[in-house]
């Protein structure tokens, strides 16, 4: 999924090493900051989170996309679930949280099902550029829902964002037929994601979330593999997946979630402007691991759409960081007129 998803999730619920907007805690966030480590370690989400995606679209050969989907969110749970109760976090959440929580999960195994069927008929660049289109509906959702500011020209560049996503959608849809809409899903259901993140963002804890949703999850995915399994369904009955495949299924999940503690990770050490713009770093490695892995390479049209996608989402990036620096007018409020003084002349009346 596109690095904007994990950035404004972790801004929404105040992730640790998150900088809020008062003037104390920029100073103190300035005095820690370790941008080129900072920069490093997103790097690494870029490079891990096409391989994680890529090695998927490798074990949709050999077994169902819901074994691989319930690999994911096991691996998400043993690993973070240890690690949020060793950081002495409470794993407990009120009703309301719970509810919303169990949402946003339901909206993440549907949309990494979503794409891992997309991956399997689709080339994981293409796949990946499509699902890219997200950013711009954030921006047109702040705009029509939530009623906040958007400029002109940032409306203008997500309309160019979405020419680039037509682009690479049209040969895509030609090789895979409505296939190449699954990625739209992919972009809608996370763009939902965020919008529930941001009605929990003061009650939740983000290394929290991130681990119950894994357990939450397997209550999701494990009674469909059984499912298949009882009703001998090759669609979505488990398979014996053999040491290899022991051992990709192990990769799928472990990769997947170190690529997200390396973003949180990343996120202590560097401001969400300064990682911003290295998100889009995702889409030249989700191509050339697709030619590694796969020998897939996008077609000139595909990559004119990567190229435009690249292009606009960098222009929204630096135009949000320029209007956050520009101080805005606050409204002086009127001060009161003196008394006027006994014996002292009325002005005139203005006509």
């Amino acid at each position: 999924m596109p690095l904007y998803n994990c950035i404004e999730a972790m801004r929404q619920t105040g992730a640790p090493g998150w900088t809020r907007s008062t003037p104390a805690h920029k100073v103190a966030r300035m005095a820690t900051d370790r941008p080129t480590l900072g920069i490093l370690l997103m790097l690494g989400f870029c490079v891990l989170a096409p391989l994680g995606d890529g090695l998927a679209k490798l074990a949709t050969q050999t077994m169902p996309v819901v074994q691989i989907v319930a690999a994911r969110f096991i691996a998400q749970a043993v690993i973070l679930i240890p690690l949020a109760l060793l950081a002495g976090r409470d794993l407990r959440m009120s009703a309301g949280v719970l509810w919303i929580t169990l949402v946003r999960t339901l909206l993440h195994v549907s949309a990494l099902a979503a794409l891992f069927v997309a991956l399997i008929y689709m080339p994981l660049a293409e796949t990946l550029a499509i699902v890219f289109v997200q950013p711009f509906l954030m921006i047109l959702l702040a705009r029509g829902v939530m009623g906040e500011e958007v400029g002109a020209r940032r409306l203008a560049a997500c309309g160019v964002g979405f020419v680039g996503t037509l682009l690479v959608i049209q040969p895509a849809f030609a090789q895979a037929g409505p296939i190449a809409l699954l990625p739209l899903y992919v972009a809608v259901a996370f763009t939902a994601f965020i919008m529930l993140t941001r009605r929990i963002a003061r009650a939740g804890d983000p290394l929290v979330l991130q681990a119950m949703s894994g357990a939450m999850a397997l209550p999701m995915v494990l009674p469909v593999l059984v499912l298949g399994m009882a009703l001998d369904l090759p669609a979505i009955a488990p398979v014996a997946p053999g040491w290899s495949g022991w051992w990709l299924l192990l990769l799928i999940g472990g990769v997947g979630t170190l690529a997200h503690l390396l973003m949180t990770w990343a996120l202590r050490f560097a401001p969400s402007a300064t990682l911003a713009p290295i998100q889009y770093m995702e889409l030249p490695f989700t191509v050339l691991i697709g030619w590694l892995m796969f020998r897939d390479f996008p077609d000139r049209l595909a990559l004119a759409g990567i190229v435009v996608i690249i292009g606009s989402g960098l222009y929204i990036v630096f135009r949000e960081r320029r209007l956050s620096l520009t101080p805005r007018a606050v409204p002086q409020a009127r001060l009161p007129v003196p008394p006027r003084a006994e014996g002292q002349a009325s002005p005139p009346p203005k006509g």
